[in-house]
Order: C-alpha cells, then structure tokens, then sequence
C-alpha cells in the first residue's frame, strides 16, 4: 500500500470516528457534476466520464448506508442535458438504464424515479418502470434517480396534476383559488410522501442549484465540493457529513 493511501485511510478512519450519526441528514440529494471534466483532465472520453460517474454512485450509496442516511435523490439526467446531441446522450442514457438496473438488482436500495418520464425514450421509461417495481418491498435507503428531471418542470407538473385533481372531484378554479396553499403542491411533486433533502451535496466546484429540488430545497444546507464526481471519495462525504453536522439549522429568514 503506498504512503499516501495510508494516510487517506487514516484521515478517513479519523473523520468518520468524529461523526455524530445523531446529527447526519436523512435525506441527501447529490448533483453528480463533473464526469466530461474529469474524463477530459484524465485523457479518457466522455463516455468513460460518464462510467466512472455511473460506478461512484454504488460506492456512494454504500457510505450512506453505514451512516444512517435514509433517502438519497441523485441527479443524473436533467432536462436540459435531454438536447445534447445524439452521439453523446444515447451512451449516456444506456449508462444510466444500466446503472438503474444494478440498483434494482443490488437487493439494498428502493428506486423511484423522479422526473418527466414521458420525455424519456421509451426504452428508458420501461427501466425506471421496471426497477421502481421490482424493489417496492425493499427495506434499504430509498433511492430517487432523477433522469429527465428539472426543477421548474416538477414544480409545473405539481400544479398541472393538482388542477387536474380539483377538476375530477369537481372543484371549480375559483374554490381552488381560495383553498390551495403550499401542501396542496407539496403532495403532487415527485417526492409526494418523502421527507425533504436536509442536505444537497454537488460536485465540481460550481456554486448553484441549476434547478434541483427548488421546491423541496427551500430549508436544506448546501454544500459545494471542489473534486469531480467520479473522483469524489469517502473523506469528500464524511466532510460533507461533519460540515452539516456543525451548522446550527434555522427554519425562519
């Protein structure tokens, strides 16, 4: 073993013995930035950036599940990234169709996907369909994979369904006008049902949100890191982890 992976190990073994697990987040929502950069700081394609991303997600799944983390929601499709051009946004869906199959087959975690699946093609739409089926009765950590997924649209898609609702039970638009408030909307977002991100992690050393979980993000801590995705390691969480835990959270202003 060489020095440095000693010392890493060590560094690790040290931060992870400092944790509280009282103090982790439940919930975790991780924007996997940075897989094109680093394949090309690396001299590999974009493709292989998106594998390398794709087999870290396994490993990162495995750290929140020795610390106690309950849901995850990974952002790995937006819907911005579904205009790229064909060449690079059918490897990178067959990518993630294979990574939600290993998820599903794993037998740990319970997928559901979060975003507009009719955007998808309609291969990956039966994936998604298919993992979010075969892992209901699953215990472990409930995964969330984001694919085809942008903030505002869920937000749109929350109201579109709730106005939909109202009219099936014969609501008129002026009772719901007077009686719809922030619950309403609450129970027709994706994650109808789920606790929000009490923590959202994101790679690569880009300082935004880019439309992830705007609604559900309104009182969660952020957490920037400077490494890319694929080359995030188990310190890079545990930090992330140590840097929440010491925050005083406030729900007001």
């Amino acid at each position: 073993m060489k020095l440095r992976d000693l010392v890493y190990r060590l560094y690790a073994r040290r931060v992870e013995g400092r944790l509280d697990h009282a103090q982790v987040p439940k919930h975790i929502g991780v924007i996997l930035d940075g897989n094109r950069r680093w394949a090309r700081a690396d001299g590999r394609t974009t493709e292989q950036g998106h594998q390398a991303g794709a087999d870290k997600i396994s490993e990162l799944l495995g750290w929140c599940a020795e610390t106690d983390v309950e849901v995850v929601t990974l952002w790995m499709l937006s819907t911005d990234n579904l205009d790229r051009p064909a060449v690079e946004l059918n490897p990178l869906l067959g990518i993630i169709e294979n990574t939600v199959r290993g998820l599903a087959a794993d037998g740990r975690w319970r997928v559901h996907h979060v975003g507009t699946m009719d955007l998808l093609p309609a291969r990956t739409q039966q994936v998604l369909k298919e993992a979010e089926q075969d892992t209901i009765g699953t215990r472990g950590i409930l995964v969330n994979v984001a694919v085809g997924y942008g903030g505002r649209q869920e937000i749109a898609d929350a109201v579109r369904s709730l106005v939909l609702e109202a009219a099936e039970n014969g609501t008129s638009f002026e009772e719901l006008a007077e009686t719809v408030d922030v619950e309403h909307i609450t129970k027709h977002l994706y994650t109808r049902g789920q606790p929000d991100p009490d923590l959202i992690i994101r790679t690569s050393g880009e300082q935004r949100l880019s439309g992830f979980m705007l609604w559900q993000s309104a009182h969660s801590e952020y957490y920037f890191c400077e490494v890319f995705w694929p080359a995030f390691r188990k310190v890079d969480f545990l930090r992330a982890l140590r840097d929440y835990a010491a925050r005083h959270r406030r729900y007001g202003s």
